[in-house]
């Protein structure tokens, strides 16, 4: 009968490679932040995430698969980041719809002010959608509708009140405002660097919110 019994150098060996591998991993995803941060997905060639990694091209096949597998990847820690940033935030009791996407929002522009990633991806997505900023998008998506089914409870919407396009306004005009105010400082004549700013546009948006979330129906 063969000898199936791993010998302690074999397992040594094995557990090294496994413990090479992970350092690898780490590394190459290290570098494709950094890369991100400074070039965007421009700069996100294979070759060029090889040498700030310090590694061979090959590896991030291996590893990923390439860029696609990379970037789901990537997308995956950054999902982790966010809801990670969310449930640090302190969001309000919430008592009514308006008052559950008045803290979406709110939540939404403290995490997005101090990520740097994120906002590279959400700018990419806006000039350049394409395979590798995809998996950013829906990560990004299942980790914001995870905090937000967390602390919904049982508000819905009022009757006759399309929230879909409402929230995706609101939503892109936060991304909008983070964005303009790390490339420009502001937006459309608002400045957005001090902290007075960004709590005039918190006001805001919560007038706003208040505002499309009347209850249609109501008499007035």
């Amino acid at each position: 009968m063969a000898n199936t019994a791993t010998s302690p150098k074999a397992a040594r060996d094995t557990e090294d490679r496994t413990r090479d591998r992970s350092r690898t991993e780490d590394a190459i995803l290290r570098a494709a932040r950094r890369v991100l941060i400074e070039s965007g997905f421009a700069g996100w060639g294979v070759n060029a995430l090889a040498r700030a990694a310090g590694c061979d091209k090959q590896l991030i096949y291996r590893y990923f698969g390439g860029l696609d597998g990379l970037a789901e990847a990537l997308g995956t820690e950054v999902a982790h980041d966010l809801e990670a940033a969310l449930s640090e935030v302190r969001a309000p009791p919430v008592t009514s719809y308006a008052g559950l996407v008045a803290a979406m929002l709110e939540a939404l522009l403290q995490v997005l002010r101090s990520h740097p990633v994120m906002q590279r991806i959400i700018a990419a997505e806006l000039s350049e959608a394409s395979s590798l900023t995809a998996p950013f998008a829906e990560a990004r998506g299942r980790a914001l509708g995870a905090w937000v089914a967390k602390i919904k409870g049982d508000f819905a919407p009022p009757h006759g009140v399309d929230a879909p396009a409402i929230n995706a306004v609101l939503i892109a005009a936060v991304q909008q405002m983070v964005l303009s105010s790390a490339s420009v400082g502001g937006f459309a004549g608002m400045p957005l660097a001090e902290a007075e700013d960004w709590e005039r546009l918190r006001r805001t948006l919560r007038r706003l919110v208040v505002s499309a979330y009347a209850d249609p129906c109501a008499p007035d």
